[in-house]
């Protein structure tokens, strides 16, 4: 530690230089090691594993996109085909009671017109007996 204090200018200055050229080199040899045929062809192979795991992920979301685009058009089918039939169902549960209705208005129709031709016979019944009591 002492020795880094007493050191001239001149000392500092070239060992500035010496860590600056030192970079330098550092830096050009990292740089012919990128440009260098062996990193040229690691990359090319990293970009082309890249290209390929890319290309399956997409197949994989297609197929799930279809699936699941199969499934949603199953899903609305079935949904249409329940509705058709919940509605067949209630257009012949209303044809049922209007049928009901139509045989029970005819029932009715036919006791009224037995009460009113019963009642009709009574008093004919009646005048008829006025008619002979006379």
């Amino acid at each position: 530690m002492n020795r880094s204090k007493n050191t001239s200018f001149a000392d500092r200055l070239s060992a500035a230089a010496d860590a600056k050229k030192a970079q330098l080199e550092r830096a050009a040899r990292a740089k012919s090691a990128a440009e260098s045929p062996a990193a040229v062809e690691r990359r090319t192979a990293r970009e082309a594993v890249r290209v390929t795991r890319d290309a399956r992920i997409a197949e994989r979301r297609a197929t799930k996109l279809a699936a699941e685009a199969r499934q949603a058009a199953a899903l609305a089918a079935a949904q249409v085909a329940e509705a058709a039939a919940r509605e067949a169902a209630l257009k012949a549960e209303q044809e049922a009671r209007d049928a009901e209705f139509a045989e029970q208005t005819a029932r009715e129709a036919a006791a009224e017109a037995e009460r009113q031709a019963a009642r009709d016979a009574r008093y004919a019944a009646r005048k008829a007996r006025k008619r002979k009591g006379r």
